[in-house]
C-alpha cells in the first residue's frame, strides 16, 4: 500500500460512499502521489529545459553561424552534420534516460498507488 493513501474511508457501515472523483481527488492530495509527481518533475523539468537549449543552439547556430556549421570535420562531414546526428543521440539518450528514472523511482510507487485507488473505487458510485 502507497504512504498516505487511506485505505478506507472513515465511517462506519451505514456512512455514505464516496464516488469515484471525491476518491480520486483524495488520493491526489495524498503525500504519496505527491511525492510521485515531485519525482517526475525532478526529473522532466530540468530534461526538457536541457533539451530544448541544446535543440535552440542548433537552430541559432544554424542561421547564426552558417561558417561555423559548413566547417569540415573529416572529408564531405562538416560541423552541422555533426551536431544534427547529435541531436538524434540526444534524443536516444534522454528516452533511456527517462524510462530508466521511471522505472527506478517512479513506477512502483505509481503501481502501489493505482491498486489502492482501484481498491478504493471498487464499490464507489454504485447505488
Amino acid at each position: 500500500m502507497a504512504e498516505g493513501v487511506p485505505r478506507q474511508w472513515p465511517g462506519g457501515p451505514g456512512a455514505r460512499v464516496p464516488g469515484a472523483a471525491e476518491i480520486y481527488l483524495e488520493v491526489q492530495r495524498s503525500p504519496a502521489f505527491q511525492e510521485v509527481r515531485r519525482r517526475y518533475r525532478r526529473f522532466a523539468f530540468p530534461a526538457t529545459f536541457a533539451f530544448l537549449l541544446w535543440y535552440l543552439a542548433y537552430v541559432v547556430a544554424a542561421t547564426a553561424a552558417p561558417g561555423l556549421m559548413a566547417r569540415p570535420v573529416a572529408g564531405a562531414v562538416n560541423v552541422a552534420m555533426i551536431a544534427g546526428l547529435g541531436q538524434f543521440l540526444t534524443t536516444f539518450l534522454l528516452t533511456w534516460a527517462y524510462a530508466r528514472h521511471a522505472r527506478l523511482r517512479r513506477d512502483r510507487a505509481a503501481l502501489e498507488l493505482r491498486w489502492d485507488t482501484q481498491e478504493m473505487t471498487r464499490g464507489a458510485g454504485q447505488w
